[in-house]
């Protein structure tokens, strides 16, 4: 194995592109607008090294303490033979954290092939980093999900259970002590893969073998054809599901 000290790692700082500069505004905007951070000394954030979850360590690292409180950031990586997320090398992320500063604690799923199914991989990979950020007293945790993750989620929720719902910018977990949120509500995935391809980490892409068969992944591809006749869709879709966003955040 080569030493880290020799590998150029893909690390995103200030000062930024004109797109950088967008992914911040919109991030900023994200946590100002739902107000995320609201009663929060420290903030994990959950790390499967891809390109979403890098990008959204990136941006926190830029903006927290600059215009907000400069909160303790610390960094949750779910390692295991099998585990939904980029299946990169345990030393490349603890690299990139090192380097930005950010604690890392990384957890192990015990998630085999013979059985690995979505659900109960998505349940142990939840209680992993929820125990993992209330072990250092972080009872917020950022999300990578973006627009696309939840216009996805609005359409599966509309066709399986004729519901109208998305994902929500904040989820107060009660029952579990813990706080979700969503900084990159607004960012579009080809934003991020723009983004990712500009300082090198494009390449990192989830290596789970049922979620390329997922009904997420037919979703995204349902989406790409609705596309071809209704140019609009995608925007059209991602303007409901924060729309639905907004008016349940702003529920008591």
């Amino acid at each position: 194995m080569k030493d880290l000290l020799h590998i150029q790692l893909p690390v995103a700082r200030p000062p930024w592109t004109k797109l950088g500069r967008k992914l911040e505004s919109m991030c900023r905007k994200a946590l100002y607008e739902f107000e995320m951070l609201e009663g929060t000394d420290k903030l994990a954030i959950a790390l499967s090294g891809g390109k979403d979850s890098l990008t959204l360590l990136f941006l926190l690292k830029a903006i927290l303490g600059r215009g907000l409180p400069d909160l303790e950031l610390h960094a949750i990586h779910v390692s295991g033979e099998f585990s939904c997320g980029a299946g990169i090398s345990e030393h490349f992320i603890k690299g990139i954290c090192k380097e930005m500063g950010v604690n890392l604690i990384v957890c192990e799923s015990t998630q085999k092939r013979e059985s690995l199914e979505c659900y109960s991989c998505s349940r142990e990979r939840r209680k992993l980093i929820f125990d993992a950020a209330k072990s250092v007293g972080a009872h917020t945790i950022a999300f990578g999900h973006h627009r696309e993750d939840s216009i996805q989620t609005l359409l599966m929720n509309l066709l399986h259970k004729a519901e109208f719902a998305a994902n929500l910018p904040k989820v107060p977990m009660r029952d579990y002590g813990i706080t979700l949120i969503r900084p990159l509500i607004y960012v579009s995935e080809a934003e991020i893969q723009e983004f990712a391809k500009m300082y090198g980490f494009s390449r990192i892409t989830c290596q789970c073998p049922v979620g390329q068969n997922s009904m997420r992944k037919t979703t995204k591809d349902l989406i790409a054809h609705l596309e071809e006749f209704f140019p609009n869709a995608r925007e059209n879709l991602a303007q409901a599901s924060l729309m639905y966003g907004s008016k349940k955040a702003s529920l008591p």
